[in-house]
């Protein structure tokens, strides 16, 4: 546990994730040799690139890296004589990453283990796991298998040397007797989750079926016992025979989390988020000659999409102690599975449609990749954090101290240098203090990556957050005060008499506790902000980042010139007004949150029409404060400032905007969709009076068979749109990219939409239950809507991820090239265009 934690905080002081691409800094080989009687010594070489490590079998402790180590199937045919050596290029002192005493080797590395061969015609099979680091990150532990062909011992030769690949990182639980990974994962095919099978004998007729998961950081399987209506359980389907009998049920062993999930409706789910996950069952066996054979049935998701994955067959064989999944576990003991489906069936199931030539569209006047998106929106946060600091400058709690502060560095130091230099170092610890306060959630997102995602898919969160931004709207209108305890005040303020850096690191402090009434409920918004978005933590840091900057400038800047505090505002009743705009938009985020908590559970109580109604209301209420015909407890009397009435003219313009929403739209079946709201409001599909059944309303088929029969008698493109209910991104097309001019009108006039849901859970009629032949090489029975729609991607254009967006002609051919996520509204648009004059140039041949 203690070595665990001691990683978690190694990734988070690295700052960046490592998984972002894939390194392979430590190569192996294998070889061995003969010795003298029937003893060989067997070698393991790691060749590790320039700057980067391996560690030691022997280390102090296992506190700190992952030691290098080799682990042997158990068999009788071999026996281990003395300790596995090593030698090259040692390096033994005090690590601080790891705050401990390591050995580490860089460059080539050579491991020797002396072995007495008892039968030469059984191999010697195992895995080594070793861990990497240069002075920048750590890899995480990797597991490389090892075969010994060691038949020719009796003799003087030695076996060449045999160069092995690295498996996929994974953890492993129990050092299983024999293991076997799948196949090597096909360009374009989504495979996050591996499998490994093991068997074992517990006592006489007894044995022990172990299946283990290993999952892609960010990927998540989901238990046996999540709950209905959400995703796919992990299921385990035991073909039957006279060979064996299972005892009890399959037990889970794993990180599981439950939690609600967005993905599937807010429904609550238990998932594993973490490898490795370990599934046992115990079976009796009555011959061991008989082969137990089945599959596994489940879903993978990370927080963008979720697969559907093929059904991963496996078969154990109790007389050898052998397992293998996918593909091998097919091919296994020479008893090959052929998928029972014929030319003929397959055409009938994709309506007679031709594999299209990938390489060769018609129309390849664009080089798009399929993409998934990976932008965090850093910089939006940062600017939007910084606009928050510069609203919290202009609060009472905050503007007056300016000059205040400003004026006590310029007098109480002899020269002007020495003051603009703790003036300075002022606005730094102003920006740190707000940095320091993000580093708990580093924490928390670095033990669990997930963490944040979890807090974030909680409908009750989003509650609270409603609450609590309606706590501090009626704060800003100064119906109350939040203030943080006095105690913490009065400690700071009394440590600012220190002197030197650490009475103004107190004085800094200082600021942050006694201007909380201001700055807390904008500190709030960004900390909801970070807690429902992607970026987790880092958007939070961002952020603060933003908010710390445009505080601690000020009080550097006027230090430096004191001249340019005559032009400031003189404090007065605006500083109230600049807190009563601030409640009115804390009281329409709240709005934001409520909705957020309707949408995933589908209560349909804050659908587009009341949203929109009560964000109306909110902003004419706004207006009719700087007009002055409403006041709150803390407002001055007086006129109005032009300013003050400008802002008002402004707000009411954006109230009539709001009024827009609820014109119809002729077109789409709809309202019109207002695009300051994207992503504020819920989609105008949402609605009580005119909820869509397609996307924007769109005349789309759910059937390739119909829809590629409408489009040949329309004479028109198809738009394959492969997608998900559980699909983020593909929501996201759906509404900020399709329904923008240029796109909007290519879809509705130009293709015929076809939209095929990968994770539709409908069973399939029996005549179109097939077994098939996946990509990988092994062979899946189609069960569900879902599974055909699934298998009909990966087999005709070589992916699984979605969105994916393919154009045809009526008569199956490609267009262009398909495109995945692609948030560009113009690229987006010209992926269309390039289809339709492709088509039009067909036509004309």
């Amino acid at each position: 546990m203690i070595r665990r934690a001691i990683l978690a905080v190694l990734l988070f002081i690295l700052a960046f994730p490592v998984f972002s691409q894939i390194e392979n800094p430590v190569h192996w080989k294998t070889e061995w040799k003969k010795l003298s009687g029937n003893e060989i010594e067997l070698t393991f070489t790691a060749d590790v690139d320039p700057g980067w490590y391996i560690y030691s079998q022997y280390l102090e402790s296992d506190d700190g890296p992952i030691r290098t180590s080799f682990h042997y199937e158990n068999g009788s045919h071999f026996q281990l004589v003395g300790k596995c050596t090593e030698e090259g290029k040692r390096k033994e002192g005090f690590d601080e990453i790891f705050n401990m005493d390591v050995i580490k080797f860089s460059g080539k590395t050579i491991f020797r283990q002396r072995v007495k061969v008892l039968n030469p015609k059984a191999a010697i099979k195992g895995y080594l796991e070793f861990m990497t680091c240069d002075n920048d990150q750590c890899l995480p532990p990797t597991e490389v298998d090892f075969n010994f062909d060691v038949s020719a011992a009796g003799t003087a030769a030695a076996a060449p040397a045999q160069e092995e690949k690295a498996a996929l990182p994974a953890q492993a639980g129990e050092t299983p007797l024999l293991q076997a990974d799948q196949k090597e994962s096909q360009p374009g095919i989504l495979e996050p989750v591996k499998w490994k099978a093991s068997i074992r004998q517990i006592a006489g007729p007894k044995y022990l079926l172990t299946l283990t998961a290993s999952m892609e950081p960010g990927w998540t399987i989901y238990s046996q016992f999540t709950e209905p209506n959400g995703p796919l359980p992990t299921e385990f389907f035991f073909d039957k025979s006279a060979g064996y009998q299972r005892v009890g049920q399959v037990i889970e062993e794993g990180k599981k989390k439950e939690a609600p999930d967005p993905l599937f409706g807010g429904v609550m789910v238990k998932k594993f988020a973490s490898s490795p996950v370990v599934f046992t069952q115990e079976v009796e066996v009555s011959d061991p000659r008989a082969p137990i054979t089945g599959f596994v049935s489940f879903m993978t998701c990370n927080d963008k999409q979720c697969i559907p994955v093929p059904e991963m067959p496996f078969r154990f064989l109790p007389e050898t102690l052998e397992a293998f999944t996918g593909p091998d576990a097919s091919q296994a003991g020479g008893n090959v599975t052929a998928p029972s489906q014929s030319e003929e069936a397959l055409n009938t199931l994709y309506g007679g449609m031709p594999v299209p030539d990938l390489g060769n569209p018609e129309g390849a006047c664009s080089e798009q990749e399929v993409r998934i998106q990976s932008n965090t929106g850093l910089g939006k946060i940062f600017i939007l954090g910084f606009l928050g600091g510069l609203l919290a400058l202009l609060t009472p709690c905050v503007f007056p101290m300016i000059p205040l502060t400003v004026s006590f560095f310029t007098k109480s130091n002899t020269t002007r240098k020495k003051a603009i230099t703790q003036a300075s170092l002022y606005g730094f610890f102003i920006l740190l203090v707000y940095l320091l306060l993000s580093i708990p959630f580093h924490l928390m997102d670095s033990i669990n990556p997930d963490i944040l995602n979890d807090i974030s898919t909680n409908i009750w969160l989003n509650i609270l957050f409603f609450a609590i931004f309606l706590v501090f709207a009626f704060s800003f209108f100064g119906y109350y005060e939040l203030t943080l305890p006095s105690s913490w005040t009065n400690r700071a303020a009394s440590a600012e008499g220190v002197g030197g850096l650490v009475g103004i690191f107190f004085m800094a402090i200082t600021l942050a506790l006694v201007s909380f009434s201001c700055t807390g409920p904008i500190l709030g918004s960004l900390l909801a902000g970070a807690l429902t978005s992607d970026g987790g933590a880092w958007q939070l840091t961002t952020g603060m980042a933003g908010f710390g900057l445009a505080l601690a400038l000020p009080f550097a800047l006027f230090a430096a010139f004191p001249g340019m505090m005559k032009s400031l505002p003189k404090s007065g009743g605006w500083l109230n007004t600049v807190k009563v705009v601030l409640g009115f938009l804390e009281l329409a985020l709240a709005l934001k949150f409520l909705s957020n908590a309707d949408l995933v559970k589908h209560w349909e109580i804050l659908t587009i029409e009341p949203f929109l109604a009560l964000w109306l209301l909110t902003f004419l209420g706004l207006a009719l404060y700087l007009f002055g015909v409403i006041r709150f407890p803390h407002d001055s009397p007086g006129k109005r400032p032009m300013g003050q009435i400008l802002l008002g003219l402004a707000s009411l313009a954006f109230t009539v905007y709001l009024a827009t929403g609820f014109l119809p739209d002729p077109a789409r079946g709809s309202y019109r969709s207002l695009k300051l709201l994207s992503g504020l409001a819920p989609p105008v599909c949402y609605s009580w009076f005119n909820p869509c059944d397609c996307p924007q309303n769109l005349s789309c088929f759910k059937d390739l068979q119909e829809g590629m029969a409408y489009a040949q008698k329309m004479n028109k493109p198809v738009m394959l749109d492969f997608t998900g209910h559980a699909c983020v991104n593909c929501r996201k097309m759906e509404e900020h990219v399709w329904p923008e001019s240029p796109v909007y009108a290519q879809l509705k006039d130009d293709y015929v939409l076809i939209s095929l849901y990968v994770d539709d859970r409908r069973e399939l009629p029996e005549d179109q239950r097939l077994e098939v032949e996946t990509v990988t090489g092994g062979v899946r029975k189609l069960r569900t809507v879902g599974q055909k729609w699934s298998h009909f991607q990966t087999t005709y254009f070589k992916t699984n991820s979605q969105p994916f967006y393919v154009l045809l002609s009526p008569d199956g051919r490609l267009l262009n090239n398909p495109v995945g996520y692609t948030p560009d509204v113009q690229e987006y648009a010209d992926f269309l265009k390039c289809g339709k004059d492709a088509f039009s140039r067909l036509a004309e041949k």
